[in-house]
């Protein structure tokens, strides 16, 4: 549903474009949650301290509704669900640090859908390891579809950053088309 034309000098000094001379359509659901406090260890799933990004954010549609860390989605369509994670350690290596999607399609069972992983090697006194994944849900009912994300390290002296201000641990999801 795209009109592509040219500009002209015409309509442009003339301020007037016709609706037929423009891209129609676009984006309906944009959101961004953050994990707004540091936890330690694993986390399946990250259960708590989830927030609607603030700030210069703002959501475009109804946005996603979160529950315990399970997210569910406002309508049906295709959805690209985007994910990072940031932990750091004192001590001692972790030599995994999985940050994972998982997706239910009948709001009972999950199976991972995308996954991440990252090694954490001391070199300091905190140790910072950044990893970021995502995956494409083709959601067909927004009783049954609907994804967490979980976390699943080897040392549990692992703290995962959160903030209420950045993207630290945090999850992205936009709407991309028609199911």
């Amino acid at each position: 549903k795209f009109a592509v034309t040219s500009l002209n000098a015409s309509n442009i000094s003339s301020g007037t474009l016709s609706t037929s001379r423009y891209v129609q359509g676009g984006i309906t659901e944009y959101d961004n949650w953050r994990v707004t406090a540091n936890f330690q260890g694993d986390a399946s799933p990250i259960s708590s301290n989830w927030s609607r990004a603030t700030g210069t954010f703002e959501k475009i549609g109804t946005g996603l509704s979160e529950s315990s860390g399970i997210f569910s989605f406002p309508s049906t369509g295709k959805y690209l669900v985007m994910v990072g994670w940031r932990g750091f350690s004192t001590s001692p290596d972790s030599r995994y640090n999985e940050y994972e999607i998982s997706v239910t399609e009948n709001n009972s069972s999950y199976s991972v859908r995308a996954s991440t992983s990252q090694f954490i090697k001391i070199v300091s006194a905190n140790t910072y390891a950044e990893c970021s994944t995502q995956c494409l849900i083709d959601v067909t009912d927004t009783s049954n579809v609907k994804f967490r994300v979980q976390l699943s390290v080897e040392n549990n002296n692992i703290n995962s950053e959160g903030d209420v201000n950045q993207n630290r641990t945090y999850m992205t999801c936009m709407r991309v088309g028609d199911t």
